[in-house]
């Protein structure tokens, strides 16, 4: 099994079979379509809306074991188990998460544990690896942790980039052992100081700390490959204007203002016969906002201003950035019209909150009805935990 990346283009997800066949991450589609007719490969085109909810139902199950918890990523999250050996085994924890999440969401997890982050990552990917270990690693003892850094590669240790696993196997340093064995003043002179720490972090010094309270976002981007190419400017302001929709959201969400609104356009850089263009715009709002109807105001003008015909456009996007939280919001002396403002405030919550309850989806005039833009799904699965149209029938 396979699952493809936008427009169904890339292999992004692979099963031990389709690796095993030799597919790499990223893989064209079109490369291996022998090799789907061939072997009989299921490909699935990427469902985010599926994916965030089994994300948010782990990540709770998650928060129910432990008192402080990090989400890394979708399918990620580091998890404070200060004071948990005292009562029993920290394996045990692990095989006590490992069964809780496949029973309260059907989930299969693995689990690394560590007294740092870095090596927290090196025992989770040596619970995927080896079988043997039942998707648990402990590695609190330093002879454990001895064991797996000799036979893990540099390039596989968290934090080490391509080009630095290159420098380091130059210098001969091969495993994450050697790594750990380097002085970590000659890694910051010779690199940095990041790779200094993740030195430090595999030796058991914790240098990154835990973050249960995530930062507040620098800058939102909506943006999407197009399924097919657009050359009409009604097409493109339909396209920025729910991606403009989405992003307002995402900040309104975050308790956040934005002061700052991009919008970009671009051909496709692959499509080497074709008319090139790209380009950029962006404005400036007087007074930091978060309501929907302004901002498609803006991104609508700047989509015009940037538009040229004669092109076949194959992506397009909006940006938001300079934050201010809403506690804190300078308004205009000369024009501001508070009861107009606090009107709208109360719109946009009352949208926000129907189309999160899912009993009904409210959309702005300007995003279209036949949106033929919209990038290529042609094997989605079904959301199954999150519309009622989709549930699995039982017959």
């Amino acid at each position: 099994m396979v699952v493809l990346s936008n427009n169904d283009g890339c292999a992004v997800a692979r099963s031990a079979e389709v690796k095993a066949m030799g597919v790499k991450m990223g893989t064209p589609r079109f490369q291996i379509a022998d090799l789907i007719d061939e072997h009989n490969i299921i490909c699935f085109s990427s469902n985010y809306t599926l994916y965030a909810d089994i994300s948010q139902r782990v990540m709770q199950t998650l928060e129910s074991l432990s008192p402080r918890v990090e989400v890394y990523s979708i399918d990620e999250a580091f998890c404070d188990l200060t004071g948990v050996g005292t009562h029993h085994s920290l394996e045990h924890w692990g095989r006590t998460a490992r069964e809780q999440v496949a029973r309260d969401v059907g989930m299969p997890i693995c689990v690394g544990i560590a007294p740092t982050k870095t090596l927290a990552k090196l025992a989770n990917n040596g619970a995927k690896k080896y079988p043997a270990t039942r998707g648990v690693v402990d590695l609190s003892s330093p002879e454990r942790q001895e064991k797996l850094m000799r036979i893990t590669d540099i390039g596989d240790v968290w934090g080490v980039g391509r080009k630095h696993s290159e420098r380091l196997n130059n210098m001969g340093i091969n495993t994450a052992w050697d790594l750990a064995q380097a002085d970590p003043k000659w890694i910051r002179k010779q690199f940095s100081v990041v790779l200094e720490r993740t030195l430090l972090e595999l030796r058991g010094t914790s240098t990154i700390q835990l973050e249960p309270v995530q930062a507040n976002k620098q800058q939102i981007v909506c943006s999407r490959s197009f399924g097919n190419r657009v050359t009409e400017l009604a097409v493109a302001q339909q396209a920025i204007a729910k991606f403009t929709t989405r992003a307002a959201e995402k900040l309104r969400k975050d308790g956040q203002f934005c002061k700052s609104l991009t919008v970009f356009i671009r051909t496709s850089p692959f499509a080497k016969s074709d008319p090139q263009h790209a380009a950029s715009l962006s404005t400036r709002f007087v007074t930091p906002t978060d309501d929907t109807s302004s901002m498609l105001r803006a991104a609508r003008t700047l989509i015009t201003r940037i538009w040229k015909s004669g092109y076949a456009y194959a992506k397009a996007g909006v940006f938001l950035s300079d934050f201010s939280d809403t506690a804190v919001q300078q308004t205009d002396l000369f024009c501001a019209d508070s009861q107009q403002s606090s009107r709208q405030k109360r719109l946009m919550s009352t949208v926000d909150q129907i189309n999160r309850s899912r009993t009904g989806l409210i959309k702005f005039g300007s995003q279209g009805v036949n949106r033929d833009w919209e990038m290529k799904r042609e094997n989605l699965s079904p959301r199954y935990t999150t519309s009622w149209a989709e549930l699995p029938r039982v017959r």
